[in-house]
């Protein structure tokens, strides 16, 4: 295993990583935004008005992608078991 191959996983990891986690990360922030220009419409202050509507969209946005996200996590997998057993 030499260095460019470590570096190609480890750029790899971290795309995988951003693709698997932005359904989840978008989702609640669209939901943030709504909820903060809500509140600043409504002059309403309350803190904690923010966290189950965020909560119920990144739950929903896990069921929505979970199949898509299971299939990029597995090939992520395979790719690398496949390269460890070429070594």
């Amino acid at each position: 295993m030499n260095t460019d191959m470590v570096i190609d996983i480890g750029r790899h990891a971290l795309y995988v990583t951003l693709l698997v986690a932005s359904p989840m990360l978008l989702f609640g922030l669209v939901i943030g935004v709504l909820i903060g220009l809500f509140q600043a419409v409504t002059q309403i202050n309350e803190m904690t008005l923010v966290f189950v509507p965020k909560i119920l969209a990144v739950s929903l946005a896990i069921v929505i992608f979970m199949p898509w996200m299971l299939r990029i996590l597995i090939s992520f997998a395979t790719d690398i078991l496949n390269r460890i057993g070429s070594m």
